[in-house]
């Protein structure tokens, strides 16, 4: 075999391990991304129903039920267009309140609520993650859009004949 086809065969062959490698890579990864949704995104099943992605927004002002175990928690999530019922089962953070904002993670089941395995509250004030707020601001204009063309009133124009 001539030097100049070793070389192409050392050359293919670390291209497909380099392949390979990122192939197992993102297979391995497939299952491990957690994707953020709001509740209007859910509310429109953009979001995939029995796989684990990420909820955010507002605790619903109200909507905080604690059992008697102390460890069940039924609240809505709300981006202030839709809500979502949530439950979740275990110790919340110390700064979970409501009115406040959180992120859940969980899988929504076939009755359309979202069952948490962990809840994240912010813990600052001023921060909020720029998907969040991003998903805040759709909805909130989304939200005046349609109040302004259901208060708009309807003018009329005689037909010429």
């Amino acid at each position: 075999m001539t030097p100049r086809k070793k070389r192409m065969w050392f050359i293919v062959a670390g291209v497909a391990l380099v392949a390979a490698a990122v192939g197992l890579v993102l297979y391995a990864l497939k299952n491990n991304v957690s994707l953020y949704f709001t509740p209007t995104q859910v509310f429109n099943k953009e979001a995939p129903q029995g796989r684990s992605f990420r909820i955010g927004g507002l605790v619903e002002v109200g909507s905080v039920q604690r059992e008697k175990d102390g460890l069940n928690t039924r609240f809505n999530i709300t981006d202030t267009v839709q809500k979502m019922p949530v439950i979740y089962k275990g110790i919340l953070p110390d700064l979970f309140k409501e009115g406040k904002g959180v992120v859940a993670q969980g899988k929504l089941e076939a009755d359309n609520v979202f069952h948490a395995e962990e809840v994240l509250a912010k813990h600052d004030e001023n921060y909020m993650p720029p998907e969040a707020a991003d998903a805040l601001k759709k909805a909130q204009s989304a939200k005046a859009a349609a109040t302004q063309t259901s208060d708009s009133p309807s003018i009329e124009r005689p037909v010429a004949k």
